[in-house]
């Protein structure tokens, strides 16, 4: 069951009572300090030589907290925090790695849920066979068990349990894992965070629903490569020669809004105050804004590779690209706003539900270079690609997927929309796309080249300083 693959459904919840309320904050509160006793003993470890994390002793925790939390939601939270040791020696050992390039920075052991003077995060965790769903069409609830002494506390009878209700439907189903139960204090919200492990073959059908083209295998199937820009979020270029194009330079420019606004509330705060739950509301909007556009555009962009049934595709990894740019914007872009790691991520998981092949190849060099001829005396202004050899004008993240696919597949025709600023190419051959707030719907190219002052992901030599 372990090797099954797990997705995540999310809910919002809100405790079925005053009581239950109240025992659930009671509940929620104490996996913090369990959480951080454990992790301070493994840290000492850690830091002194010859010291073993795995070799710590915890279970005498368990006689203060199993009281309240019950004893497996103890399990629970020593477990959690072994996956999270587990995980930071495997960063530690990619960074150690000289052949994988894909920890760049030393990877911090496992920190700390909170304090008593900033508060803890109130943060639960409920055993796969210890809590139920009840869907219902106008109601349905979740209930799970606390410990003897809450349950002594709040006169809880035989069996009782803490019910909530709960806002949402499942998405995925399948065999329950550990469910986590997060509040978030700005927004006063209860968020349930249920993992299901499916199976392989029930996976692909419950994904496949999700899409309105699926690849049909048996006919002719084709490849495409995904440049991962600052300006265009994705630029896909098929080896048919279909282009699209993702556009987001004004959810960046919202983005740098709300960024704005939080550097103006941090400076109004007092000398000993980092944040407030303005400033961590104003957080949440901006994250949420921004990861929802993300994930419909790779959402739009899977429906829109399988329409033409391709069935791998290249992305052009920034690893070698991000640290290095002159650029402080394209820097900010790539790594603040649309978060290139997480955006790989998010394409490896969805088109990989799909049924389509995703391989990460460098993207160094590809947005420097020609297409057509592979001359390097080329230059990029924002959209614009121009070659000064064979003259080629070209969207300049077209040309970069371009050059990524030719790596992959050897040399191809060119794209059938290539221009940055012809309007009749987007409607006719290529599909340049903007987010309207709910859906990536199909735009103008016309008007949008950026300013000069705000150079796109992988400038030319000709167009940097100095």
């Amino acid at each position: 069951m372990s090797d099954r693959p797990q997705r995540t459904n999310e809910y919002i919840a809100e405790p079925a009572s005053r009581r239950y309320r109240e025992c659930l904050f009671e509940w929620l509160a104490a996996h913090a300090p369990l959480w951080n006793q454990l992790t301070y003993r493994r840290r000492q470890a850690y830091f002194v030589d010859d010291g073993d994390v795995w070799d710590v002793e915890y279970t005498d925790f368990y006689e203060d907290y199993a009281p309240i939390l019950g004893k497996a939601a103890c399990q629970q939270v020593a477990r959690k925090n072994s996956e999270a040791w587990r995980s930071h020696f495997r960063l530690l050992e990619q960074y150690h790695n000289d052949a994988d390039s894909s920890v760049t920075e030393k990877p911090s052991p496992p920190g700390y849920w909170g304090n008593r003077d900033e508060g803890y995060e109130l943060h639960g965790l409920v055993r796969n066979d210890l809590y139920t769903f009840d869907w219902g069409e106008d109601r349905s609830t979740l209930e799970f068990g606390v410990g003897d002494v809450l349950e002594d506390k709040y006169d809880f009878e035989h069996q009782e349990r803490v019910t909530l209700e709960v806002r949402g439907s499942p998405q995925w189903n399948g065999d329950d894992s550990r469910l986590e139960l997060v509040y978030d204090e700005a927004a006063d919200t209860l968020r349930v965070k249920h993992p299901v492990r499916i199976r392989p073959e029930r996976l692909q059908e419950q994904r496949l629903d999700s899409f309105t083209h699926t690849l049909d295998t048996e006919n002719t199937t084709y490849t495409a490569a995904i440049d991962v820009g600052a300006n265009n979020t994705l630029a896909i270029v098929t080896s048919q020669g279909d282009t699209a194009v993702y556009h987001t330079r004004p959810e960046f420019d919202e983005f740098q809004e709300l960024s704005g606004l939080i550097g103006e509330l941090q400076s109004e705060l007092p000398d000993d105050q980092y944040t407030s739950k303005r400033i961590q509301r104003v957080y949440d909007k901006r994250g949420k804004r921004r990861d929802h556009s993300r994930d419909a555009a790779v959402k739009h962009a899977a429906d829109w590779l399988l329409e033409r049934n391709v069935d791998t595709v290249s992305v052009g990894d920034l690893t070698d690209v991000l640290g290095t740019h002159w650029s402080a914007m394209v820097n900010e872009k790539t790594h603040n706003f649309w978060s290139h790691r997480q955006l790989v991520d998010r394409l490896e998981l969805t088109l990989g539900d799909a049924g389509i092949t995703v391989e990460q190849v460098s993207e160094a060099d590809s947005s420097s270079r020609c297409p057509e001829c592979g001359s390097e005396d080329v230059t990029r202004d924002g959209d614009e690609f121009r070659c000064h050899d064979c003259e080629l004008d070209a969207h300049s993240d077209v040309a970069g997927a371009w050059n990524l696919l030719q790596s992959e597949v050897g040399p191809m025709a060119r794209p059938a929309a290539l221009s940055a600023e012809r309007e009749r190419d987007a409607p006719r051959k290529g599909a340049y796309w903007e987010w309207n707030g709910h859906d990536w719907t199909p735009s103008s190219v016309e008007e949008q080249s950026r300013p000069v002052d705000q150079p796109s992901i992988s400038e030319p030599a000709r167009s940097q300083p100095g």
